[in-house]
């Protein structure tokens, strides 16, 4: 196993600790943790600058945020924290099998990606590069956003009738 591999393997982890977690603060520590976690991976991807600003901004100014916001938020009732991370997971119990299917198959798939870095002072202005060159980044970047709109959206929703 790859030192790459282990740190997927913990961002995973984090992730699915962060997703899954009921307490916000202990979601809010996994969020760092897999924030902190993608920051090393792009740091030994050779992503230095990209590295640090995940670090300080996501890992550190996000979680200060959010820890934040819980400070003010009201505590629920340790019945009620159970009898709805009994809910969830019953509700998402075959989301690590589908993680680990999709991660099984991504593994046969045999088309290797090929990461173009363009080169400084290249022939490659801010445009070129990100629809042409950098297209993943940008999947993945519409992704997060995407992720944030909903996890606010979830957030904010009324409750209805039956609690969910």
């Amino acid at each position: 196993m790859t030192l790459m591999t282990v740190i997927l393997v913990l961002m995973v982890l984090a992730a699915l600790w962060a997703s899954m977690s009921s307490v916000l603060l202990r979601a809010t520590i996994a969020l760092a943790l897999t924030s902190a976690m993608l920051a090393v991976a792009m740091y030994a991807m050779g992503a230095r600058l990209a590295a640090v600003l995940e670090l300080s901004v996501c890992a550190g100014l996000i979680s200060v945020v959010f820890v934040s916001v819980i400070s003010l938020t009201q505590r629920k009732p340790f019945k009620e924290i159970v009898r709805d991370r009994v809910r969830r997971l019953a509700r998402f119990w075959p989301l690590p099998l589908v993680l680990v299917a999709a991660g099984v198959a991504l593994s046969f798939v045999h088309a290797p990606v090929q990461i173009v870095l363009p080169l400084p002072g290249g022939d490659g202005d801010v445009r070129t590069v990100l629809w042409t060159l950098r297209q993943l980044d940008l999947f993945g970047q519409i992704l997060i956003l995407l992720a944030g709109v909903f996890g606010v959206l979830i957030l904010f929703r009324k409750e209805g009738k039956d609690g969910v």
